[in-house]
């Protein structure tokens, strides 16, 4: 602490999960979602993102509450998802098959069919690479001509625990300025173009920008933003699945004229190459500079992922919000990070699920619902 400078402790609160007999941590799995039926009202939430990130989020919302949204990224690239909208035209569905799949309940049913939809075919042929789930969602885009009421559907046939919306009805390409692209010229900023090359960049993403730049955003995701208790935006890959939600115009109108409670969920560290060497606070500065105006009344964080707490107080202050810490981290990840473990580490659904039913109680409940 810096001499002559009082403690902040205060102003961080730490969510602690409650403790079994045995002393290790218990989180409420189906509990709350039970006990806000039970009143005969859930909090509506809104959850933004894409990818593992917003899968994490949208498997821990869908144990508290039953009013879910997923509005999910639509500017992927890479893999099978690239494929498709490549040959046909279409949204890239991968990211809307992981929400759908993240939804899925803990029933055999459930757990079936998101195994389904996640399986990749493995061949020589064209086949190889494509997920089930996105095949049946292109499919049925072409049957229904509608992205809303076939993802409708899908989510019928997995019995989805929410309702999974594009941000956008059409096709995106992300671009960033990066620093130092090109390892040769580490002094040069150059336009990176693409998903999937902005996400694996060796450089320094400076800012990121949709093409096109104004995209119209999908009616019923700016409804659920505009009609919700609580939106959550992140954790997730910060400039390729998060930020992109705030360059839609109509969406980031809604997020900033809401009158629900904004939580911004930080991930476990950094992510090599988009956010190589980021502190928590970082990732907060970065997307206040695409949206200025957006404020957050939340910020949850791992304990264990904030080493330098009173610049993440400062930075979420800036914001209009308070930080929130929490263990969310998966034991896994926990041991790999005391480990050489090295794959990403990971959330634990029901430990988010409790940090996230907490902030809901802890900080006042809005709305129909309360």
């Amino acid at each position: 602490m810096t001499p002559g400078r009082p403690s902040r402790l205060g102003r961080v609160r730490r969510l602690v999960p409650e403790r079994r007999a045995d002393g290790t941590s218990r989180a409420p799995a189906r509990t709350p979602a039970r006990t806000f039926r039970k009143r005969g009202a859930q909090p509506k939430v809104v959850a933004l993102g894409g990818g593992q990130g917003l899968s994490a989020s949208l498997a821990a919302l869908r144990r508290i509450t039953g009013d879910l949204t997923a509005v999910v990224t639509v500017a992927d690239d890479g893999g099978s998802s690239g494929r498709l909208r490549d040959e046909l035209g279409v949204l890239p569905p991968g990211d809307l098959r992981k929400a759908l799949a993240a939804l899925c309940g803990d029933d055999e049913w459930g757990q079936t069919w998101a195994r389904v939809v996640q399986h990749r075919f493995a061949s020589e042929g064209d086949l190889h690479g494509h997920a089930v789930g996105n095949l049946l969602i292109v499919a049925l885009w072409e049957q229904l001509g509608d992205h809303v009421r076939a993802l409708e559907w899908v989510g019928r046939l997995l019995g989805a625990h929410g309702r999974v919306l594009p941000m956008s009805a059409v096709p995106l390409e992300l671009q960033a300025l990066v620093l130092g692209h090109d390892p040769e010229f580490p002094t040069e900023v150059t336009t990176v173009r693409g998903q999937a090359t902005v996400a694996l960049t060796r450089g320094e993403v400076q800012s990121v920008h949709l093409v096109p730049s104004d995209p119209p955003a999908v009616p019923e995701a700016v409804e659920a933003v505009l009609d919700a208790d609580w939106v959550i935006l992140g954790p997730g890959s910060w400039f390729s699945s998060v930020i992109p939600h705030l360059l839609v115009p109509q969406l980031l109108d809604a997020l900033t004229e809401t009158k629900a409670r904004r939580v911004l969920s930080l991930n476990l560290a950094p992510q090599p190459g988009e956010t190589a060497g980021f502190s928590p606070q970082r990732h907060l500065e970065v997307l206040a500079r695409h949206a200025p105006k957006l404020a957050f009344d939340v910020v949850l964080a791992d304990e264990a992922a904030v080493p330098d707490r009173d610049s993440l107080i400062d930075a979420a202050e800036r914001l209009g919000g308070t930080v929130e810490l929490a263990p969310v981290a998966s034991a896994q990840s926990v041991s790999q990070a005391g480990g050489s473990g090295g794959s990403s580490p990971r959330h634990d659904p029901e430990l988010l699920a409790a940090a996230y039913d907490r902030i809901f109680r802890m900080h006042g409940r809005i709305g129909p619902w309360r």
